[in-house]
């Protein structure tokens, strides 16, 4: 579940969504108030209301969504319970309050209005209100069993993670076992391996880099691990790899049979690589001697 917080200066036309009908709106949840119509709630919360002039955004507005399979399933008796187990989380019970369901979307949510001037006049501290009600619905829908956002959130960075992990076994396998020797065979291998490795291809129609698709995921070679970005991939296949410098100096890739430009950065990182590794090669040779 998550939720939304604020303080609000529209008092009647917020209750007046609330108990709009055509969003087959139903109330759940009324305390301290006898009105019938959001005139008469709105005149009532004013009483109060009156007591402090200072405070101009002097209603709170609350939107609980629970997560689309819970709300299919939760009774009025549950939303009822779930209302207030969060009033009383907020520290709100003693307080004017109404609270609406809205079922017209596929996605059922709560509209909770509640009196932030409280019977003694004072004001009911509203900073940082949005995060509270974040943490204090994350607590009641934990305390419910019902499905969290945070929790959806960290089973899929789970998710991620395993995903990423399998991408650059099979990245690690291709180039180790299989030893492409271009760009076009690395593409082709890991597309055997269910990977689809999709060139990165900027406005100045030069290769920036790959993205993987994989089970679902579509990931930039950076975020699947640091090694597989744009340049690091190349320089892994360059040795072999039909790799062309033409008299303009502008380092370019076979992709599908075509020569592709390699971005700034691409052809800098590139070109920094090949001279570290041609120095290796000289401090090799000279060691040997």
């Amino acid at each position: 579940m998550i939720a939304k917080g604020k303080s609000i200066s529209h008092t009647k036309a917020s209750i007046s969504y609330g108990w709009n009908q055509e969003k087959d709106a139903e109330i759940i949840h009324s305390q301290h108030l006898a009105g019938d119509n959001p005139k008469e709630i709105t005149e009532e919360f004013k009483i109060i209301q009156s007591q402090n002039q200072r405070t101009q955004k002097n209603t709170l507005s609350f939107v609980l969504s629970p997560n689309i399979e819970d709300g299919k399933r939760l009774s009025k008796q549950e939303l009822q319970e779930l209302t207030k187990k969060f009033i009383k989380a907020m520290d709100l019970k003693e307080r004017q309050a109404i609270a609406f369901v809205h079922r017209d979307k596929e996605h059922t949510h709560i509209h909770l209005y509640v009196n932030r001037i409280g019977f003694d006049g004072k004001a009911y501290k509203d900073s940082f209100i949005g995060k509270r009600s974040q943490q204090k619905a994350y607590e009641v829908a934990r305390g419910m069993g019902l499905t969290n956002a945070r929790d959806i959130q960290y089973q899929r960075l789970d998710q991620i993670k395993q995903i990423r992990s399998e991408i650059k076994q099979i990245h690690d396998n291709v180039i180790a076992k299989e030893r492409p020797k271009s760009l076009d065979t690395y593409i082709k291998l890991m597309k055997g391996k269910e990977v689809t490795v999709i060139p990165s291809i900027n406005k100045q129609q030069k290769l920036q880099g790959f993205r993987f698709a994989y089970k679902g995921q579509n990931l930039k070679g950076s975020e699947v691990h640091r090694s597989m970005s744009g340049g690091k991939i190349i320089f892994q296949i360059s040795n072999d790899m039909n790799m062309g410098m033409p008299k303009q100096n502008i380092p370019t890739v076979k992709l599908a049979g075509k020569a592709v430009e390699l971005s700034t950065n691409i052809a800098i990182a590139l070109a920094k690589r090949i001279v570290k590794k041609t120095i290796k090669k000289a401090i090799d040779l000279g060691m040997g001697i």
